[in-house]
């Protein structure tokens, strides 16, 4: 792909009409991007234990983001009607339903690529259907991303094409129990989490918000790593996850011990590392090469993005009314009619 032309972009094609509280994807003013060079990185998947490869490589304005699974021909989109809802402990793209290709823990990758701005790019992965876990945090796809370079996208005619955002008029707010991600109106991207574990001291109540650009996600969200709780970890292991995992990819905390491998990277880094998910499972909502994180100021309390919404979706106590109300609500109003 060749660097920025001088020439403006085309617009993008046309993006379904949104609910009533939701505008159409607004132009940002700037060209999609994809990579300016092929890059790799290996290392083990979380899950199968097994040593998988991720090789990124430039793809055409318009195309947007997808994944090609150890030999498969048929794309894996990174979109959201793509994501399984009971995915376990990671997020989970299948194409189809039943033995369509899959492609587990994506959302470091996804988060990555949404922050930086690469809109376009196939994601080749050999060895297994797992993204590598590298060290349980961003960073060294952020520096994969960087060490590649990034460029202006051009279709199949060689045009550029407008990168589009998904943007909000009206708050828009969602809840269950205690958990609730609301979306609010605003000129930039805020992100306000908040997560709570009374049974584990160490980790508590913790709250972060920052506005999101490149840089800010390079520095205070990409470098969190994963965590789970050390008494959980027989569970998980007994029904065959985490496989993988090892105090050199996550962060492991004790109930009653703390901290198993410090020294922390952040002092909320928990709570940011929750971000760093929330926004790789966000990008689920780009189409066609646009932004999927919206221009607005979430706020999220002990919830998984979008795999969270959809398991509300699909609850009976959850209305047609309810449903029009749910964050961007493009894609994800296809499961109400299920």
């Amino acid at each position: 792909m060749s660097s920025a032309a001088a020439r403006a972009p085309s617009p993008s094609p046309a993006l379904p009409s949104p609910g009533s509280r939701l505008t159409p994807f607004g132009q940002t003013g700037r060209p999609q991007q994809t990579l300016a060079a092929t890059v790799s990185r290996s290392g083990v998947g979380l899950h199968s234990g097994a040593r998988v490869t991720s090789t990124l490589i430039p793809t055409h304005a318009g195309e947007g983001r997808y994944f090609l699974v150890d030999g498969e021909e048929a794309r894996v989109a990174a979109e959201v009607g793509n994501a399984e809802p009971r995915s376990q402990l990671c997020t989970t793209l299948r194409r189809g339903e039943g033995g369509g290709p899959r492609v587990r823990t994506v959302e470091h990758l996804l988060s990555a690529m949404e922050a930086l701005g690469v809109d376009n790019c196939r994601v080749e992965v050999s060895g297994g259907d797992e993204i590598p876990l590298l060290d349980g945090s961003a960073q060294e796809w952020v520096e994969a991303i960087r060490s590649a370079g990034l460029c202006a996208a051009e279709d199949t005619s060689g045009q550029n094409l407008e990168k589009q955002a998904p943007q909000i008029h009206e708050p828009v707010y969602l809840q269950r129990d205690d958990c609730f991600v609301a979306a609010f109106p605003s000129s930039q991207i805020r992100i306000s989490y908040g997560i709570d574990f009374p049974k584990v001291p160490a980790i508590g109540c913790q709250w972060f918000s920052t506005y999101l650009d490149a840089n800010i996600y390079s520095s205070k969200i990409a470098p969190a790593r994963t965590f789970c709780i050390f008494e959980e970890i027989e569970k998980m292991c007994g029904a065959g996850l985490i496989k993988g995992g090892s105090l050199e990819n996550a962060m492991v905390c004790s109930m009653s011990g703390g901290w198993l491998n410090p020294p922390l990277r952040f002092e909320d880094e928990p709570c940011r590392h929750k971000i760093l998910d929330l926004i790789g499972d966000f990008s689920l909502l780009a189409q066609n090469g646009n932004q999927g994180f919206p221009i607005a100021h979430i706020v999220a309390y002990k919830v998984s993005s979008i795999i969270w919404i959809l398991d509300c979706i699909s609850s009976p106590v959850i209305t047609s009314e309810i449903a029009d109300l749910l964050i961007f609500g493009f894609d994800l109003l296809i499961f109400l009619i299920i």
